[in-house]
């Protein structure tokens, strides 16, 4: 298959299962909500090595949140042991500490739930009051008044979908790495946990050589060793390749967010190559395929 001249390649990305809350962060500006956000979504790009995966789904409009002010929803991805916590801690250091916040749960209708008690912090003072609708807590602090929910509805989701941009030079790679991402910001339920969505240093399961890595470099993507390793996978001319990698709340979700990002990626001068990660089912169930998704 080709889109714009470009090739995308007959293969499937392969991802896994996760657990996935969504809270919706308000603020008095839009900015304050995405610094709470961002902070908030810190140190979580692949559970490789952090604690759990998170990102900025996208902002909420103030006509669309229980307190009427400009939002910005996340999401934080992990397992279902470890989900609580990292609701808790991140919610706890990183938005009750930022200036005029507020949250509240981002999956109304969800079936489990987890408790995020932050009231206690009020150490008695604090006090219960309803907003939007929703019973909230309420926390006497510094600035004034911190207001949240203390139940956040969670989801089994979907993470690790994913395509590769390659390109004839890094910037046109980098660029088609950008365009999607751009696109991939507009799907609902959908993040992109890695800095900027983009992954520089794709992986692979374990080591060849260091058996006490539980991941290394994918060799088989990497342009400088495309003389020397048998089975490269960058065909000829490719330069650069970018990862996207994307987790969400259902696989259709996800299955939507690789096409429209490969769709922008395809657009943009000198992308020739379009291909997605998997490792023959050893990492996940999930087999998304790029002929489908678009």
């Amino acid at each position: 298959m080709e889109i714009n001249g470009v090739t995308i390649d007959n293969t499937y990305a392969e991802a896994f299962p996760t657990w996935v809350c969504r809270v919706i962060i308000t603020a008095v500006t839009k900015e304050w909500a995405k610094k709470a956000a961002t902070e908030a979504t810190g140190f979580a790009t692949s559970s490789i090595g952090c604690p759990c995966e998170a990102g900025i789904e996208g902002y909420v409009p103030a006509s669309e949140t229980p307190d009427g002010r400009p939002g910005v929803a996340i999401l934080i991805c992990a397992s279902k042991k470890k989900l609580k916590e990292q609701v808790v801690e991140r919610l706890a250091e990183c938005v009750l500490t930022a200036p005029t916040t507020a949250v509240f749960n981002g999956i109304t209708n969800a079936e489990e739930k987890i408790p995020v008690k932050l009231h206690f912090f009020g150490d008695g003072y604090e006090y219960q009051k309803e907003v939007g609708g929703r019973k909230c807590w309420v926390i006497p602090i510094m600035e004034g008044e911190y207001v949240g929910e203390e139940e956040f509805g969670i989801v089994k989701g979907v993470a690790g979908g994913n395509f590769f941009v390659m390109g004839e030079n890094q910037m046109a790679a980098l660029m088609g790495a950008q365009a999607a991402v751009d696109a991939i910001d507009k799907v609902p339920g959908t993040i992109t946990s890695f800095p900027g969505g983009i992954v520089a240093s794709g992986s692979k399961v374990g080591s060849l050589k260091y058996k006490f890595m539980i991941a290394s470099t994918n060799e088989k993507y990497c342009p400088t060793l495309r003389e020397k390793v048998p089975d490269t996978k960058i065909p000829a001319g490719i330069k650069a390749v970018y990862e996207i990698v994307i987790d969400g709340i259902d696989e259709k979700s996800v299955a939507a967010a690789m096409g429209a990002g490969v769709k922008a990626a395809v657009m943009v001068p000198g992308v020739k190559f379009i291909s997605a990660g998997n490792f023959g089912g050893t990492l996940g169930p999930f087999k998304i395929d790029l002929h489908k998704v678009l």
